[in-house]
């Protein structure tokens, strides 16, 4: 790539830059403040403040209490212990075997599931609609008397569509099922509040609103039964082994603490982006369709397909001449991306191969800028008329 090249990152869903001051919170815990959080001397008294502390402020994030807060390698780890650690305790007291994920579930939630079907739980897939909500008639119908959890993520994190998650939570509590959310897309971007959205599980991750990677966070509400997800200490008040990860815990609360004031601004301003960016997108191509909710949507991604039934794209090539061009987007999760195959998202809500393998998703965070916008929507359309033989 050129030196000269003007490099534009829009891929914040997959990942955020840590903020300066993340890092700079987290410094003196690598080498000064460097005690065992679980040591009972002064140093490891030192560190288990810090730790609590951060505890504290993470809570504050979601709406929760400190004490319902357990800190995880990342939202995978919270995903997989939410829905392994409930179907097995619920299996166990009370011979439930059965769990329901909607379609577009992150692949931690769903190769989670499959693991649990593949070992003797009944499983139920949910469908969405055409811009990926989920109906509660659709999941009230799937709701069996064996049903221990139930897994619909609060913000998707390809097409951003939000689900209208508080209907969802009075179904499932209807029936005295654990509901759990993948949060991990939505909390440091829109409000999210465990009381308010009635959640009894859920799942965040520092990384997506510009902590570190490598922390997370699973919320799991007072009375909930729930089995530990790695065994060999005491540490997390039982529910998770290993040395508590200090400087991690640091960053990730100041990350959330920066998110947390800033955060009505920040909306309000990549909603103005988003909008621009879809009038420009339009502008430009008749060939595209905007895949998601039109309103019911994070204000930070835009995720548009190139019509199979228009124009002829190979997607892979699209991705690879942005990059070239020095644009970071992607097709889809970061999870999946890289072998090309198309999005189960996608799928979910009706593209056809072809069209959903041309896709572009591009997710903005609070450095975006308006002309970052723009020149990207001109070397998209410098890519396709180079990719392609049919006039956009």
């Amino acid at each position: 790539m050129p030196n000269h090249l003007q490099r534009i990152y829009l891929d914040h869903s997959a990942t955020t830059p840590a903020d300066p001051a993340v890092v700079e919170a987290m410094l003196p815990y690598f080498a000064q403040v460097y005690g065992n959080a679980s040591s009972i001397h002064a140093f490891g008294r030192e560190s288990k403040i810090a730790l609590e502390e951060s505890r504290e402020k993470v809570a504050g994030l979601v709406g929760a209490r400190p004490g319902e807060i357990f800190f995880t390698s990342g939202g995978t780890e919270a995903d997989n212990h939410a829905l392994v650690g409930v179907a097995f305790a619920a299996k166990r007291a009370l011979g439930k075997n059965h769990l329901i994920v909607s379609a577009i579930e992150h692949h931690a939630v769903l190769h989670a599931a499959e693991y649990l079907h593949a070992n003797g739980f009944e499983l139920t897939i949910v469908p969405v609609d055409h811009v990926g909500m989920v109906s509660p008639d659709d999941l009230r119908s799937s709701i069996r008397p064996a049903t221990s959890i139930v897994s619909i993520m609060h913000a998707n994190n390809e097409i951003g569509t939000i689900q209208p998650i508080e209907e969802i939570a009075r179904v499932i509590h209807e029936c005295g099922i654990v509901f759990h959310s993948d949060t991990v897309q939505s909390v440091g971007k829109i409000p999210v509040n465990v009381e308010q959205l009635s959640i009894d599980v859920l799942a965040i991750s520092a990384h997506k609103f510009y902590g570190p990677k490598g922390i997370g966070a699973i919320y799991i509400r007072g009375g909930v039964e729930i089995d530990s997800f790695i065994q060999g200490g005491a540490q997390e008040r039982n529910r998770r082994a290993g040395t508590e990860n200090v400087p991690l815990a640091v960053g990730f609360a100041k990350a959330a603490e920066i998110s947390e004031q800033g955060l009505p601004e920040q909306t309000g301003r990549l909603k103005i982006l988003k909008e621009q960016l879809k009038s420009a997108l339009s502008e430009k191509f008749n060939c595209i369709i905007f895949n998601g909710h039109p309103t019911d949507a994070l204000p930070t991604i835009v995720n548009v397909s190139f019509d199979s039934s228009k124009i002829d794209i190979d997607g892979e090539a699209l991705l690879l001449n942005m990059d070239l061009h020095g644009i970071a987007v992607t097709s889809g999760s970061a999870c999946s991306s890289g072998s090309m195959e198309p999005s189960h998202v996608l799928h979910a809500i009706g593209r056809d191969l072809k069209t959903a393998r041309a896709s572009i998703r591009f997710s903005m965070g609070k450095n975006t800028t308006q002309s970052e916008i723009e020149k990207a929507v001109d070397v998209l359309e410098t890519v396709v008329r180079k990719i392609s033989a049919v006039t956009v």
